[in-house]
């Protein structure tokens, strides 16, 4: 196996911290998408998508996609466990990690992709060119991510992970949490609960990954 990786990306940072937790080691290439490599010809019959990560299989095939690249080695390395161990916590860390997708993650990547000059004319994920930026994604990215902040909160409350134990949950929340900083966002200072799990999430060995 190899994974494409850009080391200052959020989402191969969300299979660089899985693949800590599990103490796997996947030979990886660094894919630059400063330098627009994702669109080079190597890489982009590899993946149309033009997005990494991408994890390329022995027999050729490729997976793209974080939470599918995390499905496919939970499959193959189902210990520790990080999406739950029966039905119940399975289907808690499958709708937080969907939450913070939709609110959190997506909304930090409107913000860059609206407002950065690197993405004025590809504002959506993938695309070489052609695609111009809407500011008013700017504003409603902010309120977004706002409220997802005080959901996480909320949930946070008495917990010690957003789950039963930690998870790919914990690692798309920390992965979105650090993204912001991006756009100059941080959690309300009376967020506490977001803070102190956030402190905790940090300190481990996985997000240096």
């Amino acid at each position: 196996m190899k994974l494409y990786d850009y080391q200052p990306a959020p989402s191969p940072r969300r299979v660089r911290i899985y693949l800590a937790e599990k103490d796997l080691a996947i030979p990886t290439e660094q894919v630059d998408l400063a330098k627009r490599e994702q669109f080079e010809s190597d890489f982009a019959k590899k993946n149309p998508s033009f997005t990494v990560p991408a994890l390329e299989l022995d027999d050729g095939t490729v997976i793209s996609e974080s939470m599918a690249i995390c499905r496919y080695l939970e499959a193959l390395y189902p210990d520790p466990p990080l999406f739950g161990t029966d039905a119940r916590s399975q289907a808690i860390v499958e709708m937080w990690i969907r939450i913070v997708e939709f609110n959190g993650l997506a909304a930090v990547a409107d913000m860059l992709r609206n407002s950065s000059e690197h993405f004025a004319d590809r504002a959506l994920t993938g695309a070489a060119g052609g695609i111009a930026q809407i500011p008013a994604l700017v504003e409603r990215g902010q309120a977004t991510l706002s409220r997802c902040f005080e959901r996480l909160d909320r949930r946070l409350e008495g917990r010690e992970y957003i789950a039963d134990a930690f998870s790919v949950a914990d690692i798309t929340a920390l992965v979105v949490v650090d993204f912001a900083r991006w756009v100059k966002q941080e959690p309300a200072p009376n967020l506490a609960n977001l803070a102190a799990w956030h402190e905790r999430v940090a300190a481990r060995p996985s997000a240096r990954a």
